[in-house]
Protein backbone atom coordinates (compact mmCIF):
# COMPACT_ATOMS: atom_id res chain seq x y z
CA UNK A 1 0.00 0.00 0.00
CA UNK A 2 1.32 3.12 -1.14
CA UNK A 3 1.97 6.33 1.30
CA UNK A 4 -0.51 8.16 -1.15
CA UNK A 5 -3.23 5.62 -0.71
CA UNK A 6 -2.84 5.58 2.82
CA UNK A 7 -3.48 9.68 3.22
CA UNK A 8 -6.59 9.16 0.91
CA UNK A 9 -8.41 6.57 3.31
CA UNK A 10 -7.04 9.04 6.20
CA UNK A 11 -9.05 11.81 4.80
CA UNK A 12 -12.13 9.66 4.07
CA UNK A 13 -12.00 8.39 7.59
CA UNK A 14 -11.44 11.49 9.09
CA UNK A 15 -14.38 13.25 6.31
CA UNK A 16 -16.63 10.35 7.49
CA UNK A 17 -15.72 11.02 11.03
CA UNK A 18 -16.78 15.24 10.80
CA UNK A 19 -20.14 13.85 9.14
CA UNK A 20 -20.70 11.49 12.13
CA UNK A 21 -19.92 14.07 14.77
CA UNK A 22 -21.89 16.87 13.09
CA UNK A 23 -25.01 14.58 12.50
CA UNK A 24 -27.87 13.77 14.94
CA UNK A 25 -29.56 11.61 12.47
CA UNK A 26 -31.06 11.25 8.48
CA UNK A 27 -29.49 14.31 6.64
CA UNK A 28 -31.95 15.61 4.31
CA UNK A 29 -32.50 19.44 2.17
CA UNK A 30 -35.59 20.92 1.58
CA UNK A 31 -36.57 23.39 -0.28
CA UNK A 32 -39.20 26.06 -1.16
CA UNK A 33 -39.00 27.26 -4.87
CA UNK A 34 -40.86 28.87 -7.60
CA UNK A 35 -41.29 27.66 -11.32
CA UNK A 36 -43.82 28.46 -13.90
CA UNK A 37 -45.45 31.43 -11.28
CA UNK A 38 -45.87 28.48 -9.07
CA UNK A 39 -44.42 27.74 -5.74
CA UNK A 40 -43.75 24.41 -4.46
CA UNK A 41 -41.91 22.92 -1.24
CA UNK A 42 -39.22 20.04 -2.13
CA UNK A 43 -36.67 17.57 -1.47
CA UNK A 44 -33.35 17.32 -2.90
CA UNK A 45 -32.47 13.70 -3.67
CA UNK A 46 -28.93 13.85 -6.13
CA UNK A 47 -29.48 17.45 -7.19
CA UNK A 48 -32.78 16.70 -8.08
CA UNK A 49 -35.44 18.62 -6.46
CA UNK A 50 -38.59 15.84 -6.13
CA UNK A 51 -41.52 18.14 -5.49
CA UNK A 52 -43.53 17.57 -2.00
CA UNK A 53 -47.31 17.89 -1.81
CA UNK A 54 -46.98 20.80 0.71
CA UNK A 55 -44.13 21.71 3.76
CA UNK A 56 -41.92 19.17 4.95
CA UNK A 57 -43.14 20.29 8.38
CA UNK A 58 -46.57 19.94 7.82
CA UNK A 59 -45.65 16.22 6.40
CA UNK A 60 -45.19 16.83 2.68
CA UNK A 61 -44.68 13.76 0.71
CA UNK A 62 -42.80 13.89 -3.05
CA UNK A 63 -46.05 13.98 -5.58
CA UNK A 64 -43.45 12.43 -8.23
CA UNK A 65 -42.61 15.40 -10.19
CA UNK A 66 -39.12 16.35 -10.39
CA UNK A 67 -37.38 19.48 -12.03
CA UNK A 68 -33.37 20.56 -12.05
CA UNK A 69 -32.18 22.62 -9.38
CA UNK A 70 -31.04 24.94 -12.44
CA UNK A 71 -34.60 25.10 -13.42
CA UNK A 72 -36.25 26.89 -10.41
CA UNK A 73 -35.67 30.17 -7.79
CA UNK A 74 -35.14 29.39 -4.31
CA UNK A 75 -37.96 31.36 -1.95
CA UNK A 76 -37.34 31.46 1.68
CA UNK A 77 -37.53 27.75 2.71
CA UNK A 78 -40.12 27.98 5.49
CA UNK A 79 -43.42 30.39 5.96
CA UNK A 80 -43.67 31.08 9.74
CA UNK A 81 -46.47 32.38 11.59
CA UNK A 82 -44.09 33.38 13.98
CA UNK A 83 -40.35 34.87 13.57
CA UNK A 84 -38.54 34.70 16.89
CA UNK A 85 -34.64 35.95 17.75
CA UNK A 86 -32.71 35.76 20.32
CA UNK A 87 -30.05 38.74 21.26
CA UNK A 88 -26.63 38.67 23.06
CA UNK A 89 -25.88 34.77 22.57
CA UNK A 90 -22.52 34.39 22.60
CA UNK A 91 -20.09 36.43 24.75
CA UNK A 92 -17.51 37.24 21.66
CA UNK A 93 -21.35 39.14 20.59
CA UNK A 94 -22.44 40.68 24.61
CA UNK A 95 -18.83 41.89 25.77
CA UNK A 96 -19.06 42.62 29.88
CA UNK A 97 -23.11 42.54 29.59
CA UNK A 98 -24.22 40.87 32.43
CA UNK A 99 -25.41 37.24 31.91
CA UNK A 100 -29.68 36.94 32.24
CA UNK A 101 -30.44 34.21 33.75
CA UNK A 102 -32.93 33.21 30.50
CA UNK A 103 -32.17 33.80 26.67
CA UNK A 104 -33.20 37.72 25.66
CA UNK A 105 -35.90 37.38 23.34
CA UNK A 106 -37.93 39.74 20.82
CA UNK A 107 -39.51 39.58 17.70
CA UNK A 108 -39.19 39.78 13.88
CA UNK A 109 -41.99 39.67 11.46
CA UNK A 110 -42.84 37.74 8.74
CA UNK A 111 -42.77 40.22 6.42
CA UNK A 112 -39.10 40.49 7.31
CA UNK A 113 -38.57 37.34 5.46
CA UNK A 114 -36.75 37.15 2.33
CA UNK A 115 -34.68 34.12 0.56
CA UNK A 116 -31.36 34.07 -0.57
CA UNK A 117 -30.54 36.21 -3.61
CA UNK A 118 -33.07 38.79 -2.64
CA UNK A 119 -32.10 42.11 -1.71
CA UNK A 120 -32.03 43.59 1.58
CA UNK A 121 -33.28 47.32 1.10
CA UNK A 122 -31.73 49.76 2.80
CA UNK A 123 -34.61 51.63 4.47
CA UNK A 124 -35.27 55.52 3.82
CA UNK A 125 -33.50 56.80 7.08
CA UNK A 126 -31.67 54.60 7.62
CA UNK A 127 -27.94 55.06 8.56
CA UNK A 128 -26.25 51.90 10.29
CA UNK A 129 -27.87 48.99 8.92
CA UNK A 130 -25.56 45.78 10.19
CA UNK A 131 -25.59 41.99 9.32
CA UNK A 132 -25.76 39.15 11.73
CA UNK A 133 -25.16 35.40 10.87
CA UNK A 134 -27.58 33.08 12.54
CA UNK A 135 -28.06 29.60 12.95
CA UNK A 136 -31.78 29.06 12.23
CA UNK A 137 -34.36 26.75 14.00
CA UNK A 138 -37.12 25.75 12.16
CA UNK A 139 -39.98 24.10 14.36
CA UNK A 140 -41.60 20.79 13.30
CA UNK A 141 -44.59 20.37 15.64
CA UNK A 142 -46.54 22.53 18.11
CA UNK A 143 -44.61 22.95 21.23
CA UNK A 144 -46.18 24.57 24.28
CA UNK A 145 -44.15 24.71 27.86
CA UNK A 146 -41.87 21.73 26.99
CA UNK A 147 -38.39 21.00 29.13
CA UNK A 148 -35.21 21.18 27.67
CA UNK A 149 -34.90 17.71 27.90
CA UNK A 150 -37.20 17.37 25.29
CA UNK A 151 -36.82 20.50 22.94
CA UNK A 152 -35.15 18.39 20.83
CA UNK A 153 -38.15 16.91 19.41
CA UNK A 154 -39.64 19.48 18.61
CA UNK A 155 -36.84 21.02 15.57
CA UNK A 156 -37.68 20.00 12.28
CA UNK A 157 -34.42 21.39 10.72
CA UNK A 158 -32.27 24.09 10.63
CA UNK A 159 -31.15 26.68 8.33
CA UNK A 160 -28.88 30.22 7.96
CA UNK A 161 -30.29 33.59 8.78
CA UNK A 162 -29.39 36.88 8.70
CA UNK A 163 -30.94 39.40 11.74
CA UNK A 164 -30.42 42.92 9.53
CA UNK A 165 -30.44 45.26 12.14
CA UNK A 166 -30.82 49.28 11.99
CA UNK A 167 -28.03 50.31 15.36
CA UNK A 168 -29.51 53.75 15.80
CA UNK A 169 -33.24 52.61 15.31
CA UNK A 170 -32.28 49.39 17.61
CA UNK A 171 -30.56 51.94 20.52
CA UNK A 172 -33.11 55.15 20.05
CA UNK A 173 -36.39 53.85 19.74
CA UNK A 174 -38.68 52.65 22.25
CA UNK A 175 -38.48 48.78 20.81
CA UNK A 176 -36.45 46.95 18.54
CA UNK A 177 -39.20 46.62 16.24
CA UNK A 178 -38.50 48.87 13.62
CA UNK A 179 -34.25 48.49 13.93
CA UNK A 180 -35.07 44.15 13.50
CA UNK A 181 -38.31 43.57 11.52
CA UNK A 182 -38.02 46.20 8.94
CA UNK A 183 -39.25 44.44 5.35
CA UNK A 184 -36.36 42.41 4.00
CA UNK A 185 -34.58 42.55 7.42
CA UNK A 186 -34.60 38.73 7.80
CA UNK A 187 -33.28 36.86 5.32
CA UNK A 188 -33.51 33.23 5.22
CA UNK A 189 -32.36 30.06 3.63
CA UNK A 190 -31.54 28.68 1.14
CA UNK A 191 -32.29 25.09 2.77
CA UNK A 192 -33.48 23.61 5.72
CA UNK A 193 -31.16 20.49 6.71
CA UNK A 194 -32.76 17.84 9.22
CA UNK A 195 -30.36 15.62 11.23
CA UNK A 196 -27.72 18.20 11.67
CA UNK A 197 -26.03 18.75 15.16
CA UNK A 198 -27.46 21.92 15.58
CA UNK A 199 -25.64 21.91 18.66
CA UNK A 200 -21.97 22.10 17.23
CA UNK A 201 -21.83 23.80 13.69
CA UNK A 202 -20.36 26.61 12.52
CA UNK A 203 -21.88 29.73 11.27
CA UNK A 204 -20.05 32.69 9.41
CA UNK A 205 -20.45 36.04 7.42
CA UNK A 206 -19.03 37.25 4.17
CA UNK A 207 -18.94 41.24 3.61
CA UNK A 208 -17.82 41.57 -0.31
CA UNK A 209 -16.17 37.92 0.33
CA UNK A 210 -14.50 39.12 3.37
CA UNK A 211 -14.79 36.83 6.72
CA UNK A 212 -16.75 38.93 9.22
CA UNK A 213 -17.85 36.61 11.73
CA UNK A 214 -16.76 32.82 12.37
CA UNK A 215 -18.14 30.59 15.42
CA UNK A 216 -19.32 27.67 16.45
CA UNK A 217 -23.12 27.13 17.87
CA UNK A 218 -21.28 24.81 20.98
CA UNK A 219 -20.39 28.20 22.29
CA UNK A 220 -24.27 29.75 22.56
CA UNK A 221 -24.38 31.18 26.02
CA UNK A 222 -28.03 29.48 25.36
CA UNK A 223 -28.01 26.89 23.83
CA UNK A 224 -30.92 25.51 21.07
CA UNK A 225 -33.06 23.62 23.41
CA UNK A 226 -33.04 26.20 26.53
CA UNK A 227 -34.17 28.38 24.36
CA UNK A 228 -36.86 26.36 22.66
CA UNK A 229 -38.05 25.44 26.26
CA UNK A 230 -38.01 29.04 27.22
CA UNK A 231 -39.87 30.67 24.40
CA UNK A 232 -42.77 27.89 24.69
CA UNK A 233 -43.55 28.71 28.53
CA UNK A 234 -45.30 31.49 27.63
CA UNK A 235 -45.77 31.52 23.49
CA UNK A 236 -46.81 28.44 21.50
CA UNK A 237 -44.79 27.93 18.46
CA UNK A 238 -46.38 26.08 15.36
CA UNK A 239 -44.65 23.89 12.56
CA UNK A 240 -42.85 26.04 10.45
CA UNK A 241 -42.03 29.01 13.13
CA UNK A 242 -38.28 29.93 12.97
CA UNK A 243 -35.62 31.26 15.82
CA UNK A 244 -32.80 33.06 14.88
CA UNK A 245 -30.70 31.62 17.58
CA UNK A 246 -28.08 34.97 18.29
CA UNK A 247 -24.83 36.60 16.23
CA UNK A 248 -21.54 35.94 17.33
CA UNK A 249 -18.25 38.49 17.19
CA UNK A 250 -18.93 41.90 16.03
CA UNK A 251 -20.67 43.08 13.29
CA UNK A 252 -20.42 46.29 11.29
CA UNK A 253 -22.71 48.56 8.69
CA UNK A 254 -23.43 47.90 5.26
CA UNK A 255 -23.91 49.83 2.38
CA UNK A 256 -25.79 49.73 -0.88
CA UNK A 257 -24.20 47.65 -3.27
CA UNK A 258 -22.63 45.11 -0.86
CA UNK A 259 -23.17 41.36 -0.66
CA UNK A 260 -23.53 39.68 2.21
CA UNK A 261 -22.65 35.81 2.53
CA UNK A 262 -24.35 33.83 5.32
CA UNK A 263 -22.67 30.42 5.62
CA UNK A 264 -24.02 27.40 8.47
CA UNK A 265 -22.30 24.90 8.42
CA UNK A 266 -24.29 21.77 6.41
CA UNK A 267 -27.04 24.55 5.17
CA UNK A 268 -25.03 26.44 2.47
CA UNK A 269 -24.78 29.74 1.52
CA UNK A 270 -27.70 32.59 2.15
CA UNK A 271 -26.27 35.58 -0.35
CA UNK A 272 -28.11 38.85 -0.32
CA UNK A 273 -27.24 42.08 -1.79
CA UNK A 274 -28.15 45.24 -0.36
CA UNK A 275 -30.02 47.97 -2.59
CA UNK A 276 -31.43 51.53 -1.82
Amino acid sequence: MTTKTITQQTLTLLLLLSISLNSFGEINRYIRYTQNDQSSYGVIIDSIVHELTKAPYLGGTQTGRKVNLDEIKLLAPAEPSKVIAVGYNYHSHRGDMELPAHPPIFLKLPTSIIATNDEIIYPNGATDVHYEAELVVVIGKTASKVSKKDAGNYIFGVTAGNDVSERNWQANDLQWFRGKAADTFAPLGPEIVTGLNYKDLLVQSRLNGKVMQSQRTRDHIHDVDAIISHISQTVTLFPGDVIYTGTPGSTTAMLPGDLIEIEVEGVGILKNTIRK
